[in-house]
């Protein structure tokens, strides 16, 4: 090859390096494999992963930015509260996933991400280029959202809204309640992870106080919200079998939290003063994880905007957002939907790295809530991409006159749905 061939073609590559990067293209041929990177693994992180190494012939050379060793799901660890679950069944470990083709797994923090270089850099200094860039952080809890709570009020007003050891502390403080001990929970204001997730919660208490015999025992929520999702459902459950142990406050009727103190267990809204309570669980605000926000990838409300036709980042088309983290438009924060988003993100990943046909992208959720032993009620939907967000094309909620036999297939559905999506991750 002649000087001026090769100066013209290495002037034609440094051209297409500098391009805007809404200008996307497959991999230089002399990559041996295109590299995605993808931070978190979560049910969004891991179905990606598991979805490009399942496209065979070891294809991708794929980077899991992890921290933790071991994966305890925030899904279904109510479950574990109520006495419904060991905490051993919640928990995996990465090092199965280290072993699959072409993965590797780097336990460390993203530190930043270089997006016009493309690259991740990890807080222990190394550098991890990409082709494309699977962002799976979930959430940040605003700690700064509940005047009075912080991190470091977290082990006194613990929030467990991420598994692991919060989720094992709330357990054992529920057990040390009292009869005729207060619990006060502090609801979330919307968008959250897993919308029902804090009645489900309230449910799984109250039967771990009526199965301890703590029939004097009461549950307070002070919600910001004025509805909470399948609330006619949670609260026909309530009357039911823990009647007169939960009651439900919306912020209308309670004035707002104003403050909580965690040296003297004190809870002050505007209408009412809860001193003493025997165990406050603060859900915070919650945002997109620090990675995503840092980089730049977030908008006024710390989440991330996504193409509901790719799940790709509507701030930069070489990275995609799935789970916790993005705007979803109809669909909730929740497990079954950062799995839903993780295949379809993966589908078009492939695509673009291979040169395939870019697919057409549909969603779906399914959302269980245990309110007591045997009694499973779900919510869900279809959805389809738009131009604005991903739209619900149709949806459903179990109903309130369903027999016991309807409610115990409910729960066998949902604990069928947790085996296989565990195992999609990490078997």
């Amino acid at each position: 090859m002649s000087a001026t061939r090769r100066d013209f073609l290495k002037g034609t590559a440094m051209l297409g390096a500098g391009l805007a990067t809404a200008r996307l293209a497959t991999p230089a041929l002399a990559q041996a494999k295109p590299k995605v990177v993808i931070i978190g693994g979560g049910p969004g992180g891991l179905i990606v992963l598991r979805e490009l190494v399942n496209a065979g012939a070891n294809a991708f050379d794929i980077t899991l930015v992890e921290a933790q060793r071991q994966y305890t799901t925030c899904f279904y660890s109510n479950l574990y509260l109520g006495g419904f679950q060991r905490i051993e069944t919640l928990t995996f470990d990465y090092g199965i996933v280290a072993k699959l083709p072409g993965v590797t797994v780097a336990h460390d923090l993203a530190a930043t991400v270089d997006r016009q270089r493309r690259e991740v850099v990890l807080q222990g200094g190394a550098r991890l280029p990409y082709d494309r860039l699977v962002m799976a952080p979930g959430i940040d809890l605003d700690y700064g959202s509940v005047p009075g709570w912080s991190a470091a009020a977290e082990e006194r007003m613990p929030h467990a809204w991420k598994g692991g050891a919060q989720t094992r502390l709330l357990k054992s403080q529920i057990e040390a309640v009292p009869d005729g001990g207060l619990i006060v929970m502090i609801a979330p204001p919307a968008p959250y992870r897993c919308p029902p997730g804090p009645y489900e919660r309230a449910s799984m208490m109250a039967w771990a106080l009526k199965t301890a015999g703590k029939s004097k025992a009461r549950i307070v929520i002070l919600d910001p919200k004025e509805r909470f999702s399948k609330q006619g459902l949670f609260q026909a459950g309530w009357e039911k079998y823990y009647p007169g142990v939960i009651e439900w406050l919306p912020q209308s009727i309670h004035g707002g939290v104003q403050s909580v103190d965690p040296a003297t267990m004190t809870v002050v809204t505007g209408f009412e003063t809860y001193a003493g309570a025997a165990l406050v669980n603060v859900i915070p605000r919650q945002t997109a994880g620090r990675i995503a926000r840092e980089a730049g990838l977030t908008n006024g409300d710390n989440y991330c905007p996504i193409d509901a036709f790719t799940m790709a980042s509507r701030m930069d088309p070489a990275v995609f957002v799935v789970g916790d983290a993005c705007i979803p438009g109809d669909m909730p924060k929740s497990a079954f939907s950062a799995a839903s988003q993780a295949r379809a993100a993966a589908s078009v990943i492939r695509a673009e790295l291979t040169g395939g046909a870019k697919p057409a992208l549909e969603f779906a959720n399914t959302c269980w809530s245990l309110i007591a032993a045997d009694d499973s009620v779900k919510i869900g939907g279809a959805y389809a991409p738009s131009e604005a967000k991903i739209t619900e094309r149709s949806a459903f909620l179990s109903k309130p006159d369903e027999s016991a036999e309807v409610r115990r297939d409910t729960y066998a559905e949902s604990a069928a749905w947790y085996g296989e999506l565990t195992a999609a991750m990490f078997l």
